[in-house]
Order: structure tokens, then C-alpha cells, then sequence
């Protein structure tokens, strides 16, 4: 008996996943690391100064984490319920952070009680950072206001109410010490300035305002919100220069990287998208397991750090570069290592092959043994029909070739009909599959003629078929006009290229113009 041979199924080629500077470089991380934390992560903020530690907060606590370290190195404690936004200064020596009380903790990194607390917020503060001068903050409360403070003094310097709804986010200018900006869930952003009592701008955003960010120049704006990011030229009074929308939910969190030019956003969707600050296109996408609520990169993009809805950290570090120069020296066991790999047999000698085992798949079996029927149920599951339907066709192709396909397609119940209808009707327009698909569909057709009225998914499916085989007869039609379109164009071309011929007394003369004066 011959040995059975397995279904052979076309390979086609696929386009492979352009391969770009940034795509290598955003690699170029190492496996993540997870750490767990006792909440939900709302704010990371890497330190500006060596050895650049971050700080975390989730829950009621704010842990500092060492670059490398999966323990914090310190923890501040000192929270009645939740903290928000603890933020660094710019020499990295203290902290600040809000509270669901209402209380504004100012921390020495080297201590671990408050140096200062600021109260004057009625409700929960979410939002706080330091001006550029290092001695006010600014923060932002969910009783709609926005206030600055004084760190020597400890005081209220200027407190502004002019938000209607929650002040979520803001960030200070590192150009301007006077100015700031907030963002509020009434879908506005505006631009405090220290020396004014009022806003100086407002820029409507059109949705929830998570997160806003001010590029280091001071001039463009970043604001995110719903589905959106929108970048906004400041020094054109809040002109909108780009509205993106590539995430499928609530964007929660934006960052730039060290050179600024890339644009980090997270969000609710799980991805974390990587934008060209030139042309705001996506060059790149992270993918995590849960939503994202805060994300922050450190200098020199050496590590990436995630906070999740479920508490969780993701931490990635670079990997190193390689060592361009390998040693040459080998080990002792180098020669035994490779003796006999470039032996080459001799005619005396008797080569022996070790036997290879060949494993069948599940539709080969079934085919083995004469299953036609179940071997078209094989594949017709979802993982082969949805993500690798050649296989589902060249099983059909087997079938037809041994005169079985007929056979396999009968006595299907309603589901079954409704299962094989649906993959024809979305699989025949495609040009690899239409030859078999087609037969496919005739003979499902004549099969199932006399049972067509008596379910109504069943005729669904015959009118999708109908109308998807409808547009594509359609599309071939047009595309044969334009080809004779082209044809002729070609021909008039081809015939203006060759010299004018005269045909005299049956000979070929090449008429010449001389132009003789």
C-alpha cells in the first residue's frame, strides 16, 4: 500500500512587517519586569537627576524605586486615604504630592515626614508640580480650582476658579517660571500666568481632559482627552496644528522621550503609542495586558516604566549594546566541539539515516482513514478557518480532486450551512481562493436549492453570498474597461514612437524629411 501524503498546502507570501530606525530602537528593551503595587498606579515620575529613581504612587502610599531595583529603596506613608501626582523638582531633592483629603505634602527625599503641608482645597488633589523657579506650586483640586503656593512661607499665594468641573492634570513651563497650565473634565485647558489674577488662555479640547504636556520650547501644547491627543501651537493663541486618534478608548497619560522628539501616549486600550514629533504619525506601539492609567520614561530612555489599572508596574530596561569586538580566543573544547562537522563521506563507507518520524495533523489523519465529512469539519474550527484559511481550501481542493467534496458538503444541519456559507462568502472574492471557492459555492447551491425558504439564516447567507460574488463581477467588469482604456493608450503611444511608412509597388520605403533650405 502506498504511504499516504500529507495535504499540501499552497504557501503564499506575505508582506513582512516594515522594519524601521525606531522599530530596532523601541526593541531594544529587555523583558518587562512586574511589580505589584497595593492600588491603582496614577502617577510616575522619573527623577531628574542620577541615579534617577522614580517615584510611584498608588494607594495611600508613594514608593521610590531604584533603576534597577524591584523593592523600594523608600516609601512615604503619611497619607489619611489615596495620594495623587507625587512629582519631582528639577534637582530632584524634594517632592510633592496631593491627597483625597484635600492636602498638599511637601517631602524631603533624605526625610520621611512632610516638610511642609498646604491646605486650602476643600476636595481631593489630583494635580501638583513645581513652577520653574523651584520655591511656588501649583496644584489643581477636584473643587474646580487651581492655586499656587509658596514654599518658604507655606502660604496661598493666588488661587483661580475659573474651571467648571474637576481639574485632572496640568504641568508648568520650563521657559517661563510664572506660567502654568491645568486641565479640567469641563474639556477646556488653560494658561495661568503667576503675575495675572485671571487665565490668559483657554483652549477647548472638545472632550475630558486626562493629561496635558508642554513641550521643553514652550510653544506647542499637547492635550489628551477621549479617543483624542490634539497638539496646539501656544504662541499662535491655542491654534490647533494636529488632532490624533489612534486608540480605541480614553487616552490617560501623554510623555516625550529624551530628545523630544517622540511622542508617548497611554490609554484604557491597553497600547501605548510611539508618535514622530515631525509628522505625528505612529512609529511604533506597545502592548500590555490592562489598561493604562500612567507611563514615564527616563533620561536617555534607558527604562520605561507603566502603571496599570490593576496595580501592577511594568518596568523595561534597555538591553545593552553588544560588544562590537568578540573575542577571538577559543576555548580548549572548541576542536572537540566541531570535529566530524566537515567530514565528508567516503565510498567505503555505509551511511546510516536515523529514521523520521512524520506526525499528521488532524485532517490528514482523517483524510488517511476516508473521513471526508469530518475532515472538513477539522477545519472548519475557528483557529484554522479564521487564521489560516488556505488550509481550509486546500483540504476542499483534496476533497474535490478525490471526488468526495460533494459527499462532505450533504446532510449538514443549519448551523453547519450557516458555518460554510459565511467562510465562501467572505473567502471568494479573495484570487487565491476563488477557483476552488467557486466550486465550492455550486455545489453547496445545488445541494441546498430545495431547503432555501425554510431558514431564515440560511437564506441570509445565500443573499450575502449573491451579493458578495455581485460586487466582484462588478469590480471585474470596471477593471476591464480601464484595461482597454489602457491598451489603447498603449497602442497610440507604440505608433507615435515608429517612423511613417510608405507602401509603394509592394516595397516598404522609410519616407524621410529633409529639410533643406
Amino acid at each position: 500500500m502506498a504511504t499516504y501524503k500529507p495535504v499540501v498546502v499552497q504557501a503564499v507570501p506575505k508582506l513582512g512587517e516594515k522594519v524601521t530606525q525606531d522599530t530596532v530602537y523601541w526593541w531594544g528593551y529587555k523583558t518587562p519586569v512586574q511589580i505589584k503595587e497595593f492600588g491603582a498606579v496614577n502617577k510616575i515620575d522619573f527623577s531628574p537627576v542620577p541615579p534617577y529613581n522614580y517615584a510611584v504612587t498608588a494607594s495611600s502610599r508613594i514608593h521610590i524605586y531604584g533603576r534597577y531595583s524591584q523593592e523600594p529603596i523608600k516609601t512615604f506613608s503619611r497619607f489619611k486615604d489615596a495620594a495623587y501626582g507625587a512629582t519631582y523638582r528639577d534637582d530632584g531633592n524634594l517632592l510633592v504630592a496631593g491627597s483625597e483629603e484635600g492636602s498638599i505634602h511637601l517631602f524631603d527625599i533624605s526625610g520621611k515626614t512632610p516638610l511642609r503641608q498646604f491646605d486650602g482645597h476643600t476636595k481631593a488633589v489630583h494635580v501638583v508640580g513645581f513652577l520653574s523657579d523651584k520655591y511656588r506650586i501649583f496644584s489643581g483640586g477636584d473643587d474646580y480650582s487651581s492655586n499656587l503656593w509658596d514654599i518658604p512661607s507655606a502660604t496661598e499665594i493666588v488661587s483661580y476658579s475659573e474651571h467648571t468641573d474637576y481639574v485632572r492634570c496640568g504641568c508648568a513651563s520650563k521657559v517661563n517660571a510664572d506660567v502654568f497650565i491645568t486641565g479640567s473634565y469641563d474639556h477646556t485647558v488653560k494658561l495661568f500666568d503667576a503675575r495675572i489674577r485671571s487665565s490668559v488662555m483657554t483652549i477647548e479640547h472638545g472632550q475630558p481632559v486626562e493629561s496635558v504636556l508642554l513641550f521643553p520650547s514652550g510653544g506647542l501644547l499637547v492635550s489628551a482627552g477621549g479617543r483624542y491627543v490634539k497638539v496646539w501651537d501656544v504662541l499662535k493663541g491655542g491654534q490647533l496644528l494636529v488632532s490624533l486618534k489612534n486608540h480605541h478608548k480614553t487616552v490617560t497619560c501623554l510623555c516625550l522621550n529624551s530628545s523630544g522628539q517622540r511622542l508617548l501616549s497611554g490609554s484604557l486600550d491597553r497600547h501605548v503609542k510611539i508618535y514622530s514629533t515631525t509628522s505625528y504619525k505612529v512609529v511604533h506601539s506597545f502592548n500590555y495586558a490592562t489598561s493604562i492609567l500612567s507611563l514615564a520614561l527616563s533620561p536617555e530612555d534607558e527604562t520605561i516604566v507603566v502603571g496599570m489599572t490593576n496595580g501592577v508596574l511594568n518596568v523595561k530596561h534597555r538591553k545593552p549594546e553588544e560588544r562590537k569586538e568578540k573575542s577571538l580566543k577559543r576555548q580548549p573544547t572548541y576542536r572537540t566541539h566541531v570535529k566530524g562537522r566537515t567530514y565528508m563521506p567516503k565510498q567505503e563507507d555505509f551511511c546510516v539515516s536515523k529514521p523520521v518520524k512524520r506526525v499528521l495533523r488532524k485532517y490528514d489523519k482523517l483524510l488517511k482513514s476516508f473521513q471526508s465529512s469530518k475532515a472538513l469539519d477539522a477545519v472548519l474550527e475557528p483557529p484554522i478557518r479564521l487564521y489560516t484559511p488556505e488550509v481550509t481550501v486546500a483540504v476542499m481542493q483534496e476533497l474535490h480532486r478525490r471526488g468526495t467534496l460533494r459527499s462532505a458538503l450533504a446532510g449538514r444541519d443549519e448551523k453547519q450551512i450557516n458555518l460554510l456559507l459565511t467562510f465562501v462568502a467572505r473567502r471568494v472574492i479573495e484570487p487565491r481562493f476563488t477557483p476552488v471557492l467557486v466550486t465550492v459555492a455550486d455545489m453547496i447551491t445545488d445541494i441546498y436549492q430545495p431547503v432555501v425558504g425554510q431558514s431564515a439564516i440560511v437564506d441570509r447567507q445565500f443573499l450575502r453570498l449573491q451579493e458578495a460574488i455581485g460586487k466582484e463581477i462588478d469590480y471585474q467588469e470596471e477593471l476591464l474597461e480601464v484595461l482597454g482604456m489602457m491598451d489603447s493608450l498603449f497602442a497610440t503611444f507604440t505608433k507615435a514612437t515608429y517612423p511613417e511608412e510608405n507602401k509603394s509597388n509592394g516595397l516598404t520605403e522609410t519616407v524621410q524629411t529633409n529639410t533643406n533650405n
